[in-house]
């Protein structure tokens, strides 16, 4: 009988060692990485460019055209900046002037559709090189709405049907977004219980 319990005591005395080790080299593992989707700048720039040019009349006097932003990306501050080149005819002018105005946003996820959308605009003031500065001054009190009429909330990427019907049958949802220097990083985590 002492042999059984001395037998007994050796067995669970080597498990529990083994067992030991063994957490102790799942803790020393870095934790497993979230799943993530990347969106390349190159297919941003392309899926933006096909809801330009946008026509906006101002104040019956004058056509501003937006053509199709330029993408920029700002790691640091994890935002984008477009460039947006703006054609201004009409009326009001001898002739057409080209110039352009600057955009930074944020990014946020609508799930409704899939997308990832501008949002928190900061405008900056447009440059009309050829014109006068009175009429730029002027062209400016229009630039936020403009901004916000163009860019708010546009969609900048929509994920693929595959992509979000496989997150969706594993419990994900995207999360955090990363502007990196190639592009946005899209983490999936768990979604909340319903």
């Amino acid at each position: 009988m002492r042999r059984r319990l001395l037998l007994l005591l050796v067995t669970v005395g080597l498990c529990g060692h083994s067992l030991a080790q063994t957490a102790g080299a799942a803790a020393a593992e870095p934790p497993p990485a979230l799943p993530r989707i990347t969106v390349p700048q190159d297919l941003l720039q392309t899926e933006v460019a096909k809801r330009f040019p946008v026509r906006y009349p101002v104040a019956g006097l004058v056509n501003l055209d937006l053509g199709a932003p330029r993408l920029g990306l700002l790691p640091a501050q994890n935002r984008l900046r477009a460039e947006m080149p703006v054609t201004a005819a009409g009326a009001a002018l001898a002739r057409t002037q080209q110039g352009s105005f600057t955009v930074d946003f944020a990014l946020r996820y609508e799930h409704s559709d899939r997308s990832l959308r501008a949002h928190q605009l900061k405008v900056y003031r447009f440059r009309f090189p050829g014109l006068q500065p009175e009429a730029v001054d002027l062209l400016n009190t229009y630039a936020p709405a403009l901004a916000e009429q163009s860019l708010r909330e546009v969609v900048l990427y929509q994920l693929p049907q595959k992509e979000a019907a496989m997150a969706d049958l594993l419990g994900l949802r995207p999360g955090q977004i990363t502007v990196t220097e190639q592009g946005l990083m899209v983490e999936l985590v768990q979604r909340p219980p319903q």
